[in-house]
């Protein structure tokens, strides 16, 4: 390796945002006041830097803390162009033999990205084609904190608008109460017509009873997936819900590495698959989770999280893998952990598409004062 490549520094810090009114969205784990993320700084010796996002888990500073205090140490000195090395050395020390496991590969996603990043910079190529792979158009599909529980009308008037700026695909909120999804799952079909893609998201608030009440809605809307209708580790309900619909089950979000997702292959009841570059283990894990599913022919649906870091390595990892489904993009009302990060044009639709970014590395410049104006603020994130 060269020297000027080593890890000199890691350094984490979470950020937070309130949502205003306008923005807030009612969905299957509460209403969203407040939105955060865990942005991870890397240097090398050289003094190349590199960012990463990691997932905030209901726990920005805890994340951030978790970093700071135990897997920079780790990390510190070795090779920012071996992150294959770096994410065996976390893996080894921190989740396989002393738990906090899903907080540890957060916190680990955030490193890796940010080394992708530095690797990309100091070779002067987008991370995309660092992988080999080309800027294809990937499909988008709107999501984030959008199109929630509300009246049919208001959530036909905001899907509708949606496909105005040329989503051909969206994702509507599931989880309030049978009868309920199916009028607005029905509302939403009906007024946009069967040519626009439609996904439903539960965010595990189902049990079995409540899928086997909701499928025939689902079905009859010709739904592309239901996304989580149970929490990661329930097993038993996924492999039970196959035979309550004929609608694909999602999941992938609330994985952690490829050995949750090793246990989804062998499972066989979730199809589509939606690991998430800031929680997952970060890039690396997630070509791995490519690899497994491009076994059993399945497409990859990454799940995006907070800030534009995550959602440009999303970009760069659907163009470089085997089978790439859609993009979630995030069409929140209010993120300017979005919008102050984005490159011009990285989030305009072309017939549907985004493309990743051609700058060095993931694409992604941070301001040194982003820092100072989203400060981490305490509480819940949803109520």
């Amino acid at each position: 390796m060269s020297s000027a490549l080593t890890i000199r520094t890691v350094r984490a810090r979470a950020v937070s945002f309130a949502l205003p009114a306008h923005a807030q969205v009612s969905l299957g784990i509460g209403r969203t006041i407040k939105r955060d993320a865990v942005i991870v700084e890397v240097t090398t010796a050289a003094g190349v830097t590199g960012y990463g996002e990691a997932h905030a888990a209901r726990a920005p500073t805890a994340i951030a803390e978790l970093i700071n205090s135990t897997l920079a140490d780790l990390v510190v000195g070795m090779a920012a162009d071996q992150p294959q090395a770096v994410w065996e050395r976390v893996y080894r020390m921190q989740l396989a033999s002393h738990g906090a496991g899903a907080a540890a590969a957060i916190g680990l996603s955030g490193i890796d990205l940010a080394l992708w990043d530095i690797q990309g910079k100091a070779a002067g190529l987008p991370v995309w084609q660092l992988l080999g792979g080309s800027r294809r158009a990937i499909q988008a599909y709107a999501g984030g904190i959008a199109l929630g529980f509300q009246a049919p009308e208001a959530l036909v008037h905001e899907a509708q608008a949606l496909v105005r700026r040329g989503y051909q695909a969206l994702k509507v909120r599931v989880g309030d109460a049978p009868a309920l999804d199916g009028e607005r799952v029905a509302a939403v079909r009906a007024a946009l017509g069967e040519e626009i893609v439609l996904m439903t998201d539960a965010n595990c608030a189902m049990d079995l009873g409540y899928v086997e009440a909701v499928a025939p809605a689902l079905e009859a809307a010709h739904a592309a997936w239901l996304e989580e209708p149970f929490p990661a580790h329930d097993y038993t309900s996924y492999r039970a819900a196959r035979a309550l619909t004929s609608v694909p089950l999602a999941a992938g979000e609330n994985h952690y590495t490829r050995f949750d997702f090793e246990r989804v292959r062998d499972d066989g009841a979730i199809t589509i698959w939606q690991p998430d570059l800031s929680k997952t283990g970060g890039l690396t894990e997630a070509l791995r989770i490519a690899t497994l599913a491009a076994s059993r022919g399945f497409a990859i649906h990454p799940h995006t999280s907070v800030t534009a870091l995550n959602m440009a390595a999303s970009l760069h990892f659907l163009s470089a893998i085997e089978h790439p489904g859609f993009y979630e993009a995030d069409v929140s009302a209010f993120n300017p952990l979005r919008d102050a990060l984005a490159p011009s044009g990285m989030l305009e639709l072309e017939a549907g598409r985004l493309f990743a970014p051609t700058a060095p590395g993931l694409g992604i410049e941070v301001s040194p004062d982003l820092f100072e104006r989203f400060p981490a603020a305490p509480g819940a994130g949803y109520v």
